[in-house]
């Protein structure tokens, strides 16, 4: 199983991906934007490639957990992408990735030399690495809670 994450931006598209085993995410590239049919087309090219089975897309939200109006963008990108993919889309909360981004390429002093490219890479790998960590706990929890097994 192979995920794809994506920071959505208006100018780039952060993209990351996830090893086979669906544990670490890597960034992988980022998309210089061009319009809705080119920019399809790039990603359905990568979902092909790599054999991407779902597509995590970082849903913007307000510090208070409401949607605003880029939230509504992300959810029509979230539909042309599902439709072009054919691959399930999921919405995943993006509040904070392009600051914790930014740290990580203050830490490794790199920040001011650093494309803004790589800032979006980074966040779309952010986004993608939270979505499995979730997964993996909750199929922990699962597991854990299910009757019959010897601890």
């Amino acid at each position: 199983m192979r995920c794809l994450g994506l920071d959505l931006g208006d100018k780039r598209i952060g993209i990351a991906i996830s090893d086979e085993l669906g544990i670490t995410a890597q960034g992988l590239q980022t998309l210089e934007r061009r319009n809705l049919k080119t920019d399809m087309a790039a990603l359905q090219a990568l979902v092909d490639a790599h054999g991407v089975t779902e597509i995590v897309v970082g849903m913007p939200r307000n510090m208070d957990g409401s949607y605003g109006e880029r939230a509504a963008i992300t959810e029509r990108f979230i539909e042309v992408l599902e439709t072009a993919c054919q691959r399930p889309c999921i919405p995943w909360d993006e509040r904070l990735t392009s600051r914790q981004a930014d740290r990580v390429l203050r830490s490794v002093q790199q920040h001011r030399r650093q494309p803004k490219s790589v800032r979006d890479r980074i966040a779309a790998q952010l986004i993608l690495q939270s979505y499995m960590d979730y997964q993996r706990i909750r199929a922990d929890r699962a597991r854990a809670l299910e009757p019959g097994e010897d601890l």
